[in-house]
C-alpha cells in the first residue's frame, strides 16, 4: 500500500508500507499485546497498530530533543534536591504542599543518593502538536514510563511484511533503543549484571518486559528469583550458586517494591532491597521516589525548575494550565471551568481527565463544589486543539486526535530516542489517546535531514 505520510512541516515522502490486518496479524502471533484490569478481572487485548507514520522532521526534532534534555535535567535536579537539601522549597519556588502532600513523594527515600545522582533514568514525556504548529508538553512520566517496544517491534515487522518501506528514505533507524537503554544502566551499574524485574505475564506491559531483557541482554526476573544477603541483591541461579545484580530496571510500582519498606502485603516485591539500594550495592531504575516530580500538580511548577536549576528559559511549552490551590487560579477554573479540562492529579492513563463541556448544569455545579473543597486534587488546562494525524479504518483514510511520547535517556549524558510512541484516539469525538481508553498506536519516523 502507498501512502502518504504525515506529521511534519516539510513535503511528506510517499512511502510504502505493510498493510494493517498484515502487521497486526504478525504482532497478535508475536503476543504483543496490552493487558488491562477491568471489573476485577485481566484482559489481554491487541494494542492496534496503524500503517501511516507520523514524521518529525529534522528541525522538528532538533528543538524537541533540546526541550526535551532541558526539562529532564531539571527534574532530575529537582528530584536531588526535595530528598536531601529542599533548596526549591526554602527559596519559595515550589510550595511544600506540592511536594509532601504527593501520593509520589516517599519519605523512605530521604537522604538516599542514588548511583550517579540519576533519578529519572527512562523518562516517557508526553507531547501534542498543536495546529499553531508549536510543540506542547502535556506530561512527564517519570515511575515507570511504557511503550517503547512497540514502535520498535512494529517497524521491525514492517521490514520484514515490507522490506522496501525504508528503502532510499531519509529515516533514522530507531533499533538503537536497546543500545542506549543497556548504556544507561551500565553507567549506574554497581557491580553485577543488569536485570529487569517484572511482576509476571499478567502485568499490562509484560511483552515489553521481555523483549527488552531480550535486546539488551539483561536477565528477566521476578521476585522470588532475587534475594537481598549483607544488603546485596542477588539472583538465584539453577544450580545453586548466586549471582550479583548491579542495576535492576524494576517494572513494578514503588509500594510493592519491598514490602519492608513500603507496602507489608506485597507479594512481588523484595524484602530489603531498599537497604541494598540505601548502601550503595545496586541501582535502581527508575528510582523510588520519582512520583514525586510527575505528579501532575508538580507539572505546573517545570518551567520554574528549569529557571532555578538551569537559569534557562524553557524550550519547550507546558499547555496553559491552573493550580486551584492559588486563589487567582482557582478564581479563574471556576468561572471558566465549562471550557476547561480538569485532571485529577492522582490519575494515570486517560482516568480522571473530565472536559467540561461534557458536564450538563449540574455537574458542573457538583465539580465546582468539589474543586473548592479539594483544591490541591486537581489542574486546570486550557484545551489545546492538536493535531489529527491520518489513520486507516476500514479501508478508508480518516482523521484522529494523537500525541506523542517521546524516550529520554539519562545515563552519562541526557539522549532523546530518535523515535517515539505516537498514540491515536480511535474515536472521533475524543481527545483521549491512551491504549487503556482503547487507543491505538503507530510508528514515530525522525527524518536526518
Amino acid at each position: 500500500m502507498t501512502i502518504a505520510a504525515a506529521g511534519s512541516k516539510r513535503s511528506e515522502p510517499v512511502v510504502t508500507v505493510a498493510d494493517a490486518g498484515e502487521i497486526n496479524d504478525l504482532l497478535r502471533r508475536y503476543g504483543v499485546k496490552f493487558g488491562i484490569y477491568k471489573n476485577g478481572q485481566f484482559k489481554e487485548q491487541l494494542f492496534p497498530f496503524d500503517p501511516i507514520p507520523r514524521i518529525i522532521g529534522a528541525e522538528d526534532f532538533s528543538r524537541i530533543e533540546r526541550g526535551l534534555i532541558q526539562r529532564v535535567r531539571a527534574l532530575n535536579k529537582f528530584l536531588f534536591d526535595i530528598y536531601h537539601e529542599k533548596n526549591i522549597i526554602s527559596d519559595g519556588i515550589v510550595p511544600e504542599d506540592f511536594v509532601y502532600i504527593s501520593s509520589g513523594y516517599l519519605p523512605q527515600c530521604e537522604g538516599i543518593s542514588p548511583p550517579n545522582g540519576i533519578y529519572s533514568h527512562i523518562s516517557g514525556i508526553d507531547l501534542v502538536q498543536g495546529k499553531d504548529g508549536e510543540w506542547y508538553i502535556l506530561e512527564d512520566n517519570l515511575r515507570i514510563p511504557s511503550g517503547a517496544s512497540y514502535p520498535l517491534i512494529a517497524r521491525e515487522l514492517t521490514r520484514a511484511a515490507s522490506p522496501g518501506a525504508f528503502t532510499g528514505s531519509d529515516i533514522i533507524d530507531n533499533r538503537d533503543y536497546a543500545a542506549l537503554l543497556r548504556e544507561t544502566m551500565d553507567y549506574v551499574n554497581c557491580g553485577g549484571i543488569n536485570a529487569i524485574l517484572t511482576p509476571g505475564r499478567y502485568n499490562a506491559a509484560y511483552f515489553e518486559h521481555s523483549y527488552l531483557a531480550e535486546l539488551t541482554g539483561a536477565a528477566l526476573v521476578q521476585n522470588d528469583e532475587l534475594f537481598v544477603e549483607d544488603n546485596i541483591l542477588y539472583q538465584k541461579t539453577y544450580s545453586g550458586d548466586k549471582t550479583k545484580i548491579g542495576a535492576l530496571y524494576r517494572r513494578i510500582s514503588d509500594e510493592y517494591l519491598d514490602p519492608l519498606t513500603f507496602e507489608p502485603s506485597s507479594l512481588i516485591g523484595i524484602p530489603n532491597l531498599m537497604e541494598a539500594y540505601r548502601s550503595g550495592n545496586v541501582a535502581v531504575i527508575n528510582a523510588p521516589g520519582n512520583g514525586a516530580a510527575d505528579d501532575k500538580g508538580i507539572y505546573y511548577f517545570v518551567p520554574k525548575m528549569i529557571s532555578y536549576y538551569l537559569s534557562e528559559e524553557p524550550v519547550l511549552k507546558n499547555a496553559p494550565t491552573y493550580l486551584p490551590y492559588y486563589e487567582q487560579d482557582r478564581e479563574y477554573v471556576l468561572d471558566n471551568l465549562s471550557r476547561l479540562v480538569i485532571k485529577d492529579v492522582a490519575e494515570a492513563g486517560g482516568y480522571g481527565v473530565v472536559f467540561g463541556r461534557d458536564l450538563d448544569a449540574s455537574a458542573l455545579a457538583a465539580f465546582r463544589d468539589t474543586i473548592i473543597k479539594e483544591p490541591r486534587r486537581f489542574i486546570a488546562q486550557e484545551v489545546i486543539d492538536f493535531m489529527d494525524l491520518p489513520i486507516i479504518e476500514n479501508g478508508n483514510e480518516v482523521m484522529r486526535k494523537a500525541d506523542l511520547r517521546a524516550f529520554v535517556l539519562s545515563g552519562k549524558t541526557t539522549r532523546v530516542w530518535a523515535s517515539g510512541l505516537t498514540r491515536f484516539s480511535r474515536d472521533p469525538d475524543s481527545f483521549v489517546v491512551n491504549s487503556s481508553q482503547g487507543g491505538g498506536f503507530k510508528d514515530t519516523w525522525v527524518l536526518s535531514r
